[in-house]
C-alpha cells in the first residue's frame, strides 16, 4: 500500500512539474498554430478568420509570458519559441497582407491560388513580393529584441504585434467598411507603407511598453495618454480606429521620448 501511495505521489509530482515547465511553451505553440491558420486564410481571402486568428495570437502571446512568470518557468527555450511563433503570427501575416493588397486579387479557391502562383513564378507580378520586406524586417526586429537587454520598460522600434495590427488593420478596414481607399488604390502608397513599416520595426525610437516600473502617476503619463486616447479613437472610428490607435501610439511614444527609460 505504501509503495502504491508513493507511486501515485511520484506520478502526480512528475506530471505537475511537467505541466509547470511546459504550459507556457504550449501556449506559445498555440500562438504559432493560430498565426499559421491565419496566414492560410489570408491567402484564401477569408479575412475575418485571419482577423480572429490575429486576435487569438495576441492573447496567447500575452499569456505565455504571464504564465511563465507566474509559474517561474522562464527558460531559454521559451524565449526562442516565443520569437519563432511571433515570426509567423506577427511577421509573416503583415508581409502577406501587403502582398495580397498589392496584387488586388482575392483568391477564393485552390485552383485560383495555383494560377496566381504560376504568374508570380513567371515574373509577371514581382511587385507584390516587396511586401515581404515587412517579414524580413520583423525577423530582424525580433532577433535584435532577443539580444537587447535595455528593452525592459520600453521598446526600441515598433514591436511586431503592433505593426501587425497596423498593417492588417488598415487592410481589414478597407475590405470591411471601405476605409483608407486612397491607400489601397495606389501601389506606390502601399510600397511606401511597406518601407515605413520596415523602418519603424528596427528604428531607435523608444516606444511605450505597458510595463510599470513604478506606480507613481507622473511616471505613467505616457501610458495614461495612450490608454485614454486609444479609447476615444475606438469610440469615434470603431473598426477603422484600430490601425489609427497604432499611429497614435507611435506619435505619443515620440512625444514622450524623454520619459521612456
Amino acid at each position: 500500500m505504501l509503495i502504491l501511495i508513493y507511486l501515485i505521489y511520484y506520478f502526480n509530482f512528475v506530471t505537475m512539474n511537467f505541466i509547470k515547465n511546459n504550459l507556457a511553451n504550449a501556449i506559445t505553440l498555440g500562438n504559432l498554430f493560430s498565426g499559421s491558420v491565419g496566414a492560410i486564410h489570408l491567402i484564401l481571402g477569408d479575412y475575418q478568420t485571419t482577423a480572429i486568428c490575429i486576435i487569438l495570437s495576441l492573447i496567447l502571446d500575452f499569456f505565455d509570458g504571464f504564465v511563465a512568470r507566474a509559474l517561474k518557468s522562464n527558460s531559454n527555450l521559451g524565449v526562442q519559441l516565443d520569437s519563432l511563433a511571433d515570426m509567423v503570427s506577427f511577421g509573416l501575416i503583415p508581409g502577406l497582407t501587403i502582398v495580397v493588397a498589392l496584387t488586388g486579387v482575392e483568391i477564393r479557391n485552390p485552383l485560383e491560388s495555383i494560377n496566381y502562383a504560376s504568374k508570380l513564378a513567371d515574373g509577371h507580378l514581382w511587385i507584390p513580393y516587396l511586401g515581404l520586406f515587412i517579414t524580413l524586417f520583423s525577423c530582424l526586429r525580433l532577433a535584435i529584441f532577443n539580444l537587447d537587454e535595455d528593452q525592459k520598460y520600453y521598446f526600441k522600434g515598433l514591436n511586431t504585434p503592433s505593426n501587425t495590427i497596423l498593417i492588417f488593420g488598415l487592410f481589414y478596414a478597407n475590405k470591411e467598411v471601405g476605409s483608407f481607399e486612397f491607400l489601397f488604390e495606389n501601389q506606390i502608397y502601399l510600397i511606401l507603407l511597406t518601407a515605413i513599416s520596415s523602418w519603424f520595426l528596427i528604428s531607435p525610437i523608444k516606444m511605450i511598453a505597458m510595463k510599470f516600473k513604478s506606480m507613481k502617476l507622473q511616471d505613467n503619463y505616457p501610458k495614461l495618454a495612450l490608454l485614454i486616447g486609444s479609447v476615444i479613437i475606438l469610440i469615434i472610428f470603431k473598426s477603422a480606429g484600430v490601425p489609427m490607435v497604432i499611429i497614435y501610439y507611435i506619435l505619443i511614444s515620440i512625444i514622450f521620448q524623454k520619459q521612456l527609460k
